[in-house]
């Protein structure tokens, strides 16, 4: 009979590098998910205060009565100055542009820069995001 296999000295460790790998292979995967969700929660951001300013342009519009009815009439100055507002109060927002094509809808572009919390030495001056939203006024 066979004595028992026994463990050679030159396989000594390498369990414990296989694991060494799957720890920093774990590491990695909890990295880059963490940097994913929020450069996704830092584009839902921009895009709730671009519709949030292009709403509040939307609803600075002036009413025109004329021979086919009455009319709901958007000016440029006054949704640019409405969506200026609106992203003023978001600290990390600026607006990009707020103005109106044909005088019934408002867009407005809002842009942001996203800051990786996990190592950000690799991307130091962020991801610039942008979000645009587009309003449009309608009487019924």
């Amino acid at each position: 009979m066979r004595a028992p296999h026994r463990l050679r000295d030159d396989e000594d460790g390498r369990i414990l590098l296989l694991a060494i790998g799957y720890a920093l292979l774990a590491l990695a995967v909890v990295f880059v998910t963490a940097n994913a969700l929020t450069l996704h929660l830092a584009q839902q951001r921009a895009e709730t205060v671009a519709d949030a300013a292009a709403l509040a342009a939307a609803d600075g519009f002036d009413v025109v009565v004329g021979p086919a009815g009455a009319d709901a009439r958007l000016d440029a100055a006054e949704v640019a100055r409405l969506a200026a507002e609106v992203v003023a109060a978001s600290p990390d927002a600026s607006l990009v542009a707020a103005t109106t094509a044909d005088g019934v809808s408002a867009r407005v572009t809002v842009a942001t820069v996203w800051q990786p919390p996990i190592v950000s030495m690799f991307v130091p001056d962020g991801v610039r995001l942008s979000a645009t939203a587009t309003t449009r006024v309608a009487l019924r």
